[in-house]
């Protein structure tokens, strides 16, 4: 694990030097002063919060890169459940950690060739104030940052090998166990209503609107009301 004091994008730092660091390596800033979600929204780190980013090397003949999103979530929930086993903590697709519907942890993939960033942030400590969107933190005492990597990334590990050997299936059952049930209401990111359905086996996020089951391969989804400015 490499602890840097402060960096602008622990994700940023880490794609600088894929050509040079093993696979495995994680990184996390004591105080990151320009993290991003996805789509390039910000991501705020408060003090006590964790921001790090993980390297995995592709190897020929592992299955598709975008998969990742969903080994690091099973990862993600493991720890974090562990540290936190009576909050009601699930998985939100396609990126986002919730405890008591509000958002906990987010995930971030970056690809650099064979090289893929996986940047995750957790409250652990503090709810940041985020625009259009319900935070969370950890109840007190939130766990040691450092600690806290140190079991994500053999967490990580563990699933990441999972999914080289026996694919995305027990990932993606993995990750339904841990995720909001089928038939939460939810509100589609064009506005429309809708309800969980399932997660797809190739990924994609099933719903059921208006007008029937339809299969999200991207954007967001959310809890309630619209959040159209949200993190």
């Amino acid at each position: 694990m490499i602890v840097l004091d402060e960096t602008p994008s622990t994700s940023d730092w880490l794609l600088a030097r894929v050509a040079e660091l093993p696979d495995g390596t994680w990184v996390r800033a004591r105080r990151q002063t320009a993290g991003r979600g996805r789509q390039g929204r910000p991501w705020q780190m408060a003090e006590g919060n964790l921001a790090a980013s993980g390297l995995v090397r592709l190897r020929p003949g592992d299955p598709p890169a975008e998969q990742l999103g969903f080994v690091a979530g099973v990862a993600l929930h493991r720890v974090a459940s562990a540290h936190a086993p009576e909050a009601g903590i699930l998985l939100k697709w396609p990126n986002d950690l919730l405890l008591r519907g509000a958002k906990l942890a987010g995930i971030l993939l970056d690809r650099a060739g064979d090289h893929v960033v996986v940047g995750i942030g957790v409250n652990l400590a503090q709810a940041p104030d985020v625009s259009g969107r319900a935070t969370a933190a950890f109840p007190p005492p939130p766990p040691d940052p450092d600690r806290f990597l140190a079991e994500l990334a053999e967490a990580f590990a563990d699933s990441l090998g999972l999914w080289r050997v026996e694919g995305f299936a027990p990932i993606a059952a993995a990750w339904r166990a841990r995720s909001l049930p089928p038939g939460t209401p939810i509100r589609l990111g064009d506005g429309r209503r809708a309800t969980l359905e399932d997660l797809a086996d190739d990924g994609a996020l099933r719903v059921r609107t208006a007008e029937g089951v339809e299969s999200l391969r991207a954007g967001d989804i959310f809890l309630g009301a619209p959040e159209p400015s949200a993190a």
